[in-house]
């Protein structure tokens, strides 16, 4: 009995053991993207990153096509990230999983859904530019997932630059509590390095490239006095979040440097606090201080609150915990088909360990998976693993049902996590095989870019016998086509770009449907009156059940919103689909014995056709925001060619020796603009879009509209 207590003993300590040893790695994760506005910098900051942290020995470079990151054969042509990329480094004992991401606003997809597994972020800014629209985007997107972030003022080395602009910038355009922890020794060809507002220490650069070096130095004269009231204004912030920090204010006592890291993480994670730093990727200045600022203050997946979701079977709300030994559960967030190992499927884990070999639930497609390998990932290399823990980013090979956006958990503890929301494509175009060869070969293809990209959607049109491919903007269509003939090899044509219009509503109505069949057998009855309301943009359409004393059964309500669904996915009008309705169901009948599900769906899809008919549909088309940065030389000029693609300008602002013009323009007029803009700025002016919203089309457009589809 003795030696069974004392087995007893040793399993209970090496739990423990085991716990601590979980508890310890956990701690030391930090699982963090880079995010920013194109051209800001992010995919030097990783690069460079990687460098320092042993994981590259010789830095690539963005202009020359020779990152890391950006691995694809476009993104190195094109000097551009177009997918996000996985990595994982070490730094002073920290694990750092890191993923890059787009800038361009076509591929916010891609950020979206790396926030959304992603425990901390850092937004890089430019020096020069400041907050511009992608990283007002980005943003938004991590404050939707309470992404804990920092800033890294990057390009202080560039003309122009000004790292206190940049942070006044964060507070009136973001919103942001963000203030510097480090304030930049010099500018443009004079940066040469920052003063740590922590230890009031500074850090001096020296060298160029991969000799690059710091010295830690008193604080130069010339920033001395800057540096101290930076110091105090930091102080001042802290103390107006923090009740402890206030009370050492008021009295006058000093805080010392690790209380203000403690402070400084403590509000990091909490979202209460954004910390600044200042530096030149490209240069390699400030990048090891921003791997130190990313280890001591974006949290570990031990500080975030343990991820939640619902149980499929009772409905009720779960948690799963941070924990090895907890009940393993996922969340797919991206995929990718990789030419040796097949379909990639890339997985955070938060709780639980999953291992190759083993058989998982998905909870979001109620089917069974195997697992049949297991890798870390270093953007398209792959490092084979046996297992995988809470708190880890992988990727597995093997999962034949699983898309993005699924849960996987163990199958005698189901577990439906939040799923990840994607945008609706703004423009088509039609493609179609050049051989009978090709028409394979595309589908096959067309079906694994859907599978890659959620926000990549493929339709056919039975009237014309084309399929349409559809996508966030003209350069994400231009990529995902080149990637068709080059990484596909699929010969294919294809149509000019189209506009994704929409339709809805403009007054309320009541109207009712009903579908009834009789065969001589069992017939089909439903009957259905709803309420259809136009809704505000962007909220699609909006199903509500207001039944009582059941007047149609509960079985049968589902049904009718399928109905609904299916009958918005193409209006009355121009045969577009329909968005921001709100339907009521209010009133109905239904016969005990002819009554089916079909009979409901039909009779509501009959209703909503009736209700567009009587609400008086309209034509939507997509608005987009624009930021247009040019030498004032040129600014009628451009003004001139907006007015012409009825754009309208909210605002003209002056930055340095450019003019900043904001607003916006229908995307039907702005297709090739990029040229347009070269030719009317000898190449010197440049600008972003992003959608905005949809707006009603002008009657005479309209007509022009209804004129090239009959044509």
């Amino acid at each position: 009995m003795v030696g069974a207590n004392n087995k007893v003993l040793l399993a209970e300590e090496r739990e423990i053991q085991m716990t601590q040893e979980q508890k310890s790695i956990l701690k030391d994760t930090r699982n963090i993207g880079i995010v920013a506005h194109i051209d800001a910098g992010k995919t030097t900051t990783t690069e460079r990153m990687l460098y320092h942290t042993g994981r590259l020995y010789r830095i690539g470079n963005v202009d020359e096509g020779t990152t890391a990151m950006d691995w694809m054969e476009l993104e190195q042509e094109r000097g551009i990230t177009i997918t996000s990329a996985a990595t994982t480094c070490s730094w002073k004992g920290k694990r750092i999983n890191i993923i890059d991401t787009p800038g361009h606003v076509d591929f916010t997809v891609e950020v979206e859904r790396s926030l959304k597994v992603l425990d901390g972020a850092v937004i890089v800014l430019c020096a020069v530019g400041g907050v511009q629209p992608q990283s007002e985007t980005v943003w938004r997107q991590a404050e939707t997932y309470g992404v804990p972030r920092m800033a890294f003022i990057n390009k202080m080395d560039r003309v122009g630059s000004d790292f206190f602009r940049a942070i006044e910038d964060m507070h009136n355009k973001l919103g942001a509590n963000a203030h510097p922890i480090q304030i930049p020794i010099g500018a443009e060809s004079d940066f040469k390095g920052a003063v740590d507002l922590i230890t009031m220490k500074a850090f001096i650069f020296e060298g160029a490239d991969e000799d690059v070096k710091f010295k830690i130095a008193p604080i130069p004269e010339e920033v001395k006095a800057t540096a101290s009231k930076y110091r105090h204004n930091l102080i001042e912030k802290l103390a107006e979040i923090d009740d402890h920090v206030m009370d050492r204010y008021v009295h006058d006592g000093g805080i010392y440097p690790h209380e203000m890291h403690e402070i400084i993480r403590r509000l990091t994670v909490a979202n209460k606090f954004i910390p600044v730093l200042c530096g030149s990727s490209l240069s390699n200045i400030g990048v090891t201080q921003l791997l130190d600022a990313v280890c001591e203050y974006l949290p570990s997946p031990l500080d975030i609150p343990p991820v939640s979701g619902t149980n499929p079977e009772t409905g009720e709300s779960e948690a799963r915990q941070a924990r090895n030994d907890d009940k393993f559960s996922g969340l797919a967030f991206k995929i990718m088909s990789d030419p040796y190992v097949g379909k990639l499927t890339f997985l955070r884990v938060y709780s639980g360990v999953l291992e190759t070999g083993s058989e998982i639930y998905n909870a979001s497609k109620d089917k069974d998976e195997r697992v049949g390998k297991l890798v870390k990932m270093h953007a398209n290399k792959q490092e084979i693993c046996k297992n995988v823990g809470a708190g880890d980013i992988a990727a597995c090979v093997g999962l034949k049902n699983t898309s993005t956006g699924d849960t996987l958990c163990d199958k005698d503890a189901p577990i439906l996590l939040e799923a990840i929301h994607f945008p609706e494509p703004v423009i088509s175009m039609a493609i179609e095989p050049k051989t009978k060869a090709d028409q394979d070969k595309l589908g096959k293809a067309l079906h694994k870019l859907v599978e890659e990209d959620p926000s990549f959607k493929v339709t056919y049109d039975s009237d014309t016998g084309e399929t349409i491919i559809s996508g966030m903007g003209e350069l994400h269509l231009d990529v995902m086509v080149s990637r068709l003939l080059r990484e596909f090899k699929v010969g294919a044509n294809v149509g000019k770009p189209q506009v994704a219009y929409k339709e809805t509503i403009t007054k309320t109505v009541r109207v009712e449907g009903k579908f009834i069949q009789q065969t001589g057998g069992r017939g089909q009855y439903g009957h259905v009156v709803i309420q259809m309301m136009p809704a505000s943009s962007g909220e699609g359409i909006k199903f509500e059940s207001k039944i009582i004393g059941g007047a149609i059964p509960r079985e049968y309500i589902p049904s009718v919103k399928k109905g609904i669904e299916a009958a918005a996915k193409s209006g009355t009008l121009l045969n577009y689909p329909v968005t921001d309705v709100e339907i009521k169901l209010v009133d109905g009948s239904f016969h005990e014995v002819d009554s089916s599900d079909l009979a409901f769906k039909m009779a509501a899809s009959i209703a909503f056709n009736e209700g567009l008919k009587k609400g008086v549909s309209v034509l939507l088309e997509p608005i987009m925001f624009f930021e247009l940065v040019t030498p004032e030389e040129y600014l009628g000029d451009l003004i001139g060619d907006i007015n012409s693609r009825r754009g309208k300008i909210d605002s003209i602002d002056q930055r340095g020796n450019t003019k900043i013009i904001k607003g916006v323009v229908p995307l039907g007029e702005v297709f090739g603009y990029a040229t347009s803009i070269r030719s009317l700025s000898q190449g010197r002016a440049s600008y972003t879009m992003e959608p905005s919203c949809y707006q009603e089309v002008p009657k005479n457009i309209l007509e022009k509209i209804t004129e090239g589809i009959k044509k």
